[in-house]
């Protein structure tokens, strides 16, 4: 019990808060009064995800140091981790199509976009350019330019290492403004119970009693499919790269990492575990050295199954139509977001911005209430899906160490064993 509360306290907190906010907003009327607890979180997490993205982002890629092998270990990892998360992004789709996850007819006003107004249609030019750059810098400092304040931090961290890496000042400097950010993101989010409260009180006294059935079809939904997607596909992927007997290997140590992550909530807390079983497997560490800890910021098969859940959650209750194109558009920015997020201190919460800008940018009010509603998703999803994230980067050893040291590498470590 006391490590059940030292893991999970912060998640009892917002989970309490959520559920007290809507008792009372359930109960009294009055409680839309109690809307500025919520704006004043969600604006001091606006206020801070934009400095964050671009400094996080350009101190990773300017501290990196890679060359030779390593080069052709890290290409290999990202091609793993791109491909099953899109793999688990289309599932994760696939199950929301066929089920629904928020109550038939609830819809929340804010979220519903006007389409009557179709006099202007920007070609598919403008939007590419729009969707990866903006015009002015003092553009790129606003919540409504994420995925170009990305690209930018990935250009401007690129021009750092060229010109000397983590050598240089500006390497420096980004990494300790990583470090302060991520600590102001931690002071920020003790008091998002409280903005729960708040927002929560609020939507419940405005909307009714739908809200706690519609999260709770969502919550069931995913956390079925993340047990589900370790039973069955992380065997495919363990044969695949290890071939015969990958599987049975893979599960004698996959419930290490799996209890560690989903216990901790933390994929950098799995990193030593997941390294010490994939030691005992008989992973090199050339393997294991770059793929674990990069996986612990860049595999996030569980994040972009989140998030596809989130954008069917919020398309639900708005009324509007999911449909093909739009999901493979959610698909791109989900597992773009997840791997892209995972790396910043709070980065679920700045890869739930970007989803909810793509989507549900028509105004500042339909914005505000579609990303609260992804954040509350978030939370209470966060242990299975770091379950996933965390013990597929120990999964993904097997299929880099295919393409590293051959398709028979399992086999031989197995007659060394034997």
């Amino acid at each position: 019990m006391k490590n059940f509360w030292k893991n999970y306290w912060f998640i009892v907190c917002m989970l309490v808060a959520i559920v007290a906010g809507t008792v009372v907003g359930l109960s009294w009327n009055g409680a839309t009064a109690l809307a500025p607890l919520g704006d004043l979180f969600i604006n001091a997490m606006f206020c801070i995800v934009v400095p964050l993205v671009f400094v996080s982002i350009s101190s990773a890629i300017a501290n990196m140091k890679s060359a030779g092998r390593a080069g052709k270990l890290m290409g290999t990892t990202l091609i793993t981790f791109f491909i099953t998360a899109t793999i688990a992004a289309v599932i994760m789709y696939i199950v929301v199509s066929i089920v629904n996850i928020v109550p038939e007819g609830f819809k929340v006003t804010e979220m519903v976009t006007d389409t009557s107004d179709t006099s202007s249609v920007a070609s598919v030019g403008d939007l590419i350019v729009n969707f990866f750059t903006k015009p002015d810098f003092n553009e790129l400092l606003s919540r409504r330019a994420m995925l170009p304040i990305i690209v930018a931090s990935v250009i401007f961290g690129f021009g750092c290492l060229m010109a000397g890496g983590a050598e240089t000042r500006t390497a420096k400097l980004l990494s300790d403004l990583t470090n302060v950010l991520m600590k102001t993101m931690k002071i920020i989010t003790y008091y998002a119970p409280i903005g729960f409260f708040g927002f929560f009180a609020n939507l419940a006294a405005t909307h009714g009693s739908e809200l706690i059935g519609g999260y709770a079809k969502t919550l069931i939904v995913y956390y079925i499919v993340c047990f589900a997607y370790m039973f069955i596909f992380f065997p495919i992927y363990a044969r695949f790269g290890g071939g015969k007997g990958g599987a049975k290997v893979m599960f004698k140590h996959l419930f290490r990492p799996a209890a560690m992550s989903f216990g901790t909530c933390s994929s950098v807390a799995t990193i030593p575990t997941n390294l010490a079983v994939a030691e005992e497997t008989g992973i090199s560490k050339e393997v294991s050295e770059i793929v674990i800890p990069m996986g612990a910021t860049m595999h996030m098969d569980g994040s972009a199954m989140s998030a596809i859940v989130k954008v069917a959650f919020l398309f639900g209750i708005s009324g509007m139509p999911f449909g093909t194109g739009k999901a493979i558009l959610a698909i791109i920015v989900a597992v773009f977001s997840s791997v892209a997020m995972s790396g910043i201190p709070g980065g679920g919460g700045v890869g739930e911005l970007v989803l909810c800008s793509i989507f549900f940018n028509n105004s500042p009010e339909q914005l505000a209430v579609a990303y609260t509603l992804a954040l509350g998703i978030g939370d209470l999803v966060d242990p299975p899906a770091t379950m996933i994230n965390s013990a597929g980067d120990y999964v993904a050893c097997f299929i880099v160490s295919k393409y590293a040291d051959g398709k028979d590498w399992l086999q031989k470590q197995l007659k060394k064993t034997a």
